[in-house]
């Protein structure tokens, strides 16, 4: 086959059958029964970086604390963050709060409605836009995203690498060219990302049974697990987190992270980062105020380690409780503060410094 001038006839049948197998295959999600832009616009957001599996109890949780931009307007951080917990990436809470204070206050509450208007608000980019455009407005516009790069790379072999900007614009061009064929644009979105989620998967694609079997070039040339091509992420980095947890009675002493780092407005311990692991209390430069505290403190148990992987960090934890006497309680090193252990309950915290307090605490 002449891959090249046949890809005219594969973009007749494609949009189609993608429309019929989403009829009969589409998951049953809470966000696929409304066009309100303000729920779709929170799914949409939960679920970048996130499973749909892990992120729809987040999406149903935020839906009863916060009914309506109205309510996530007012918010109080703290309180976002905290159940934003687990889902990673805070700075997308930080976006929808900002953003829907926005709309609250300079637009009235009114939802932009268009592509072209809600690419204004911050934390909402193409992907999100075209999403809430066409799902709540019904707006002929095409969502590509990592479902959509695989779907179209393998049906259409399309070999250019995806991370680049001229491919983007390939894929971007023949998005909106199959949109203009559907007969719901909102349908055809939700079709053609679902069947990334789940008949056009990264590993062992379901090509037995996919509708388009016939018209795949991956599938006619053998190339599934070739395509979608993609540079190789950049290496993950090491970071050591050493972690002095300062106790006095049922206290815990903790700081909230203000430095333009991971987990920016969460909460951990008094934190010295290291060049390479430190297992053992005595191998730690501190300051000399700090040290102080340690030698009149008791350390209490023994030191654990505990490890979480970030997009592209590693964190390497060890955690070394120090109990202080009361003579000391007002002493501690700068940012550091005295909470019990209710009130951690309600701070926002990483997933790291949680499940350790849920392990050692708890």
């Amino acid at each position: 086959m002449n891959w090249q001038s046949d890809l005219n006839v594969i973009e007749t049948v494609f949009v189609p059958s993608l429309e019929r197998w989403y009829e009969y295959h589409k998951r049953d999600l809470p966000w696929r029964h409304t066009r309100n832009p303000y729920y779709i616009w929170l799914s949409e957001v939960i679920l970048q970086q996130t499973r749909v599996a892990q992120g729809k109890p987040y999406y149903e949780r935020f839906i009863a604390a916060y009914p309506t931009i109205n309510d996530l307007a007012h918010a109080d951080e703290r309180e976002l963050l905290r159940l934003w917990q687990g889902l990673g990436y805070y700075s997308r809470a930080r976006n929808l709060h900002q953003t829907a204070r926005h709309i609250t206050e300079q637009l009235n509450g009114k939802f932009p409605e268009t592509y072209h208007e809600l690419l204004k608000m911050k934390g909402i980019g193409v992907y999100t836009a075209a999403a809430i455009a066409s799902f709540a407005f019904g707006e002929r516009v095409s969502v590509v995203d990592g479902n959509v790069y695989r779907v179209l790379a393998r049906v259409f072999g399309i070999d250019e690498d995806i991370t680049t900007t001229s491919a983007k614009k390939t894929f971007a061009a023949l998005a909106a060219r199959l949109i203009q064929q559907a007969s719901d644009p909102a349908t055809y979105n939700q079709a053609i990302m679902e069947f990334g989620a789940i008949q056009c998967t990264p590993v062992a694609p379901d090509c037995l049974l996919c509708p388009v079997q016939q018209q795949c070039v991956a599938y006619l040339t053998g190339q599934q697990n070739r395509l979608p091509i993609k540079a190789k992420k950049a290496p993950v980095r090491n970071r050591y987190f050493q972690y002095l947890i300062f106790k006095n009675g049922d206290k815990i002493a903790m700081r909230e992270r203000t430095d333009r780092d991971i987990w920016q407005n969460l909460y951990d311990f008094y934190l010295l980062e290291t060049d390479e692991p430190k297992p053992m209390l005595r191998d730690l430069l501190l300051p000399d105020s700090v040290n102080e505290l340690v030698q009149q403190g008791v350390l209490s148990t023994m030191p654990t380690g505990a490890m979480q992987l970030l997009s592209h960090q590693r964190i390497q934890a060890m955690f070394y409780v120090i109990d202080l006497p009361d003579k000391l309680a007002g002493h501690l090193p700068t940012g550091l503060k005295w909470y019990s252990q209710a009130m951690i309950g309600d701070l926002p915290k990483p997933v790291l410094i949680a499940n350790y307090l849920e392990k050692s605490f708890g």
